[in-house]
C-alpha cells in the first residue's frame, strides 16, 4: 500500500475520531482502515492516535502530520478536480497540421470554433508534407489520402471530388472544352508535387486520366486556383478548393459528367487522444467545414 494509500485513512479518522466514520466515509471496512493507519504509523515510527474501545484522539505528533496531511490531500483534489475538468472541457493549446489548400476553408471558418470554445487556444500548421505527430507536438492533422499509418487514429471528414475548372473569361476566349480531347487545345495549370512528379488529371470513363504537353506547373494549390480565377488556363483541382469561387461567379466547372471522386480526406491524431475533449471539438468542426457539400 501506498503512503498516500495510507494518509487518507488516517485523516478521515482522525476527522471524525472514529474508524467507523473514516470507514463509511470511504466505503471500506473499519479493519481495513485500522489496518491502514496502523501501516502508516509503522512507517513513519510515531504513533499518530490514541485508540480507546469508545474512540480515539489525536496525539502531539497526529496533530502536526495532520495539518501537513491535510493540504496535501487538498492539493490533490485540486489536481484531481483539475484533469477532470480538462478532461470534459475543450480548453487549452491545440496544434493542429494541414496543407495550405486545406486550411484556407478552415481559415475562413475559424471564428466559428473560438467563439463556441473561447478556452482553446489554436495553432495552425501549415505544409503540404505529412509530419511526424510525435516529433513535431501535433494534437490533429488534416490529410488527403488513404491511410498509410496505422499507428494514428482516423476520421474521415469527406470524400471531394475532382472538379475541372476555367474562369468565364478564359473560356469566352479560347471555347469551352466538350471532351478530354479538347483540352490538347487549352493552356492547362496543372500540380507538380514535392517529388518533381505532375498530377495527372482523372475523368470517368474512358479517358481515365489526362496530362498536357505543355501544361503551366504549379507547386502549391493555392495558387493554382489564383491563377484559374484570372484567367491563365484550365485547372482540375478539389471541389471544396474553389467552392467559394464557383458562388463568386469567378470560376466555372467544365466537363462536370467527367467528373470522379478524389482521395478521402481524414482528420488523424494519435491512439487514445480521440476522445480528447479539445480534439473531439476541432474535428467535428472540420467535418462541419469540409464535410459540407461540393459545387
Amino acid at each position: 500500500m501506498s503512503l498516500f494509500a495510507r494518509v487518507e485513512p488516517f485523516v478521515r479518522t482522525a476527522e471524525r475520531r472514529s474508524f467507523r466514520g473514516a470507514a463509511s466515509h470511504l466505503g471500506v471496512t473499519p479493519t481495513a482502515v485500522s489496518k491502514a493507519v496502523a501501516a502508516l504509523e509503522a512507517e513513519l515510527g510515531v504513533r499518530l492516535l490514541n485508540r480507546t474501545s469508545r474512540h480515539v484522539s489525536l496525539t502531539p505528533e497526529g496533530e502536526v502530520y495532520l495539518r501537513h496531511c491535510r493540504d496535501a490531500l487538498n492539493h490533490l483534489q485540486a489536481g484531481r478536480d483539475l484533469v477532470t475538468h480538462a478532461a470534459q472541457v475543450a480548453e487549452g493549446r491545440l496544434k493542429v497540421s494541414m496543407s495550405v489548400a486545406l486550411g484556407r476553408p478552415i481559415v475562413g471558418a475559424l471564428q466559428r470554433l473560438l467563439g463556441r470554445y473561447p478556452r482553446i487556444q489554436v495553432h495552425l500548421a501549415f505544409s503540404d508534407v505529412a509530419v511526424s505527430l510525435v516529433e513535431q507536438d501535433v494534437d490533429i492533422a488534416i490529410r488527403i489520402g488513404e491511410l498509410d499509418d496505422s499507428a494514428l487514429i482516423g476520421r474521415r471528414l469527406r470524400t471531394p471530388r475532382w472538379v475541372t475548372v476555367a474562369s468565364p473569361n478564359y473560356l469566352a476566349r479560347a471555347g469551352e472544352p466538350r471532351e478530354v480531347a479538347d483540352l490538347a487545345a487549352h493552356t492547362c495549370l496543372q500540380f507538380a508535387r514535392p517529388s518533381g512528379h505532375v498530377a495527372e488529371w482523372r475523368f470517368a470513363g474512358a479517358a481515365q486520366v489526362y496530362a498536357s504537353e505543355r501544361p503551366v506547373l504549379f507547386d502549391h494549390g493555392d495558387l493554382l486556383v489564383d491563377a484559374a480565377a484570372a484567367g491563365v488556363g484550365v485547372a482540375q483541382v478539389f471541389d471544396f478548393m474553389v467552392r467559394d469561387h464557383v458562388r463568386r461567379g469567378e470560376i466555372v466547372e467544365v466537363l462536370p459528367d467527367l467528373s470522379v471522386e478524389g482521395p478521402p480526406v481524414h482528420a488523424l491524431c494519435l491512439p487514445g487522444r480521440q476522445r480528447v475533449p479539445k480534439i473531439r471539438a476541432f474535428t467535428d468542426f472540420a467535418v462541419e467545414v469540409l464535410g459540407g457539400p461540393g459545387l
